[in-house]
């Protein structure tokens, strides 16, 4: 029978799932809109779109390197609890994702989500992600995918638990010293590289606000503008990576520990799981005296 816009709008206002997948559905099941719903239970769908809504801010971040260390990827993989972000199956989906991005030339999540997934080719990653979905009954991302391709140098990295991770592209040095930098990284979070690196909007931010600190002191000007320089050194060092103490080693910053060694760092990347969700706060209690006032 045809299918019309009708109902396709009311299987996906029912569902969640997308317009073309509603569309499908409903051809598969001759129309009828109930078998439609069904099928799409049965396969996963109808589940992973309703949870697609929930936030998702636990999970884990998941490094792959190849061996000539020239090439890297480094996902993030987001869940709604701990408990699942430390699920075996979970984490065997994260790994196979990270796995399938490191072999394709994949930019983004996008495009990483139709690639046919590493370990089962026969489904895509989104279909995985859906299958594990249905299966766990919480709602999954894969949210973001940074790729490290054609690197001068050597490609180090560094995973904190499993939430935080670190890629650097060293020029020179060792194995040792690339993972002690992207540890440094983990722990240390510096805005950028090097002083050149910092955002001239966010320098004049901050010297705007030593300014009007040191004017409040009541000291000359001259001294006041002593001050200032003195302060945006300090405020130079605390949030660049070359300007830190190093984390192993506190009496030297992480520039001379490089020069030491001869080596360069040329870029470093740093995500956090759940950076920049907002997450929903839940008062036990309260869900249940609503519900309770609701009966």
């Amino acid at each position: 029978m045809a299918i019309s816009a009708a109902m396709v709008k009311e299987l996906r206002e029912r569902t969640g799932v997308g317009m073309m997948e509603c569309k499908t559905a409903l051809v598969e099941a001759n129309g009828d809109i109930e078998a439609a719903i069904e099928a799409m239970r049965k396969s996963g769908q109808a589940r992973a779109a309703k949870k697609s809504g929930r936030t998702a801010a636990e999970g884990v971040v998941v490094i792959q390197i190849a061996e000539n260390r020239r090439h890297g990827v480094m996902v993030e993989i987001n869940c709604e609890t701990d408990f699942v972000g430390k699920d075996a199956g979970f984490q065997s989906f994260a790994e196979a994702v990270a796995a399938t991005a490191l072999a394709s030339p994949v930019k983004d999540a996008a495009e990483l989500a139709v690639q046919p997934l590493i370990g089962d080719p026969s489904i895509t990653v989104d279909a995985a992600r859906e299958a594990l979905i249905a299966k766990i009954g919480e709602n999954i991302q894969v949210r973001r995918l940074l790729r490290f391709d054609g690197v001068e140098g050597a490609l180090y990295s560094y995973r904190h638990g499993v939430r935080i991770g670190v890629v650097v592209a060293l020029e020179g040095g060792d194995e040792s010293l690339g993972r002690d930098i992207a540890m440094h990284v983990a722990a240390s979070n510096p805005l950028c590289l090097s002083a050149e690196q910092v955002p001239a909007e966010t320098l004049a931010k901050e010297k705007e606000i030593f300014k009007a600190q040191s004017l409040d002191s009541g000291k000359p000007e001259a001294i006041v503008d002593k001050m200032i320089e003195g302060r945006m050194r300090k405020y130079l060092e605390e949030v660049t990576l070359l300007g830190q103490p190093f984390v192993k080693d506190p009496e030297q910053s992480v520039e001379k520990l490089l020069k030491k060694a001869g080596a360069r760092v040329l870029a470093f990347s740093r995500v956090e799981v759940g950076e920049g969700i907002e997450k929903k706060t839940e008062n036990f209690a309260e869900e249940v005296m609503a519900q309770v006032r609701g009966s």
